[in-house]
């Protein structure tokens, strides 16, 4: 796992990158969320790929925990990915949700992900 931050002068967005699945479990998200404040940042971006399969089908709670986790802690989130593969009307519904909210983004890219973060988006 790597983690590199973007600073966009105002703030800093931890940018979590690997090989794999690093978010299998709500101690891994708590984990990265910790090493991404202790390194300044106040924001996060990660990737589909990086998350257990599990955290898309809501049913099995992992995003709802995770998700929680970040809400408590002030810690905005954006995920990077193709979720248009994804069938579930409630996910869906959660995906447009989260995103008209703005602690939690979904977005299909990188850059789009680092201008949603960005202190006044």
């Amino acid at each position: 796992m790597n983690i590199q931050i973007i600073n966009t002068g105002k703030s800093a967005i931890a940018e979590i990158t690997g090989e794999g699945i690093l978010i299998s479990t709500v101690q891994d998200a708590l984990d990265i969320m910790a090493d991404s404040g202790y390194m300044g940042a106040g924001s996060m971006l990660l990737y589909e790929e990086n998350l257990m399969p599990a955290f898309f089908d809501l049913s099995s709670g992992l995003a709802g925990e995770i998700l929680q986790k970040y809400s408590n802690y002030k810690v905005r989130l954006a995920i990077v990915g193709d979720f248009s593969k994804y069938t579930s009307k409630s996910l869906r519904d959660f995906i447009f949700e989260s995103n008209k909210h703005g602690r939690v983004i979904f977005t299909s890219s990188r850059d789009e992900a680092i201008q949603k973060l960005s202190p006044g988006n």
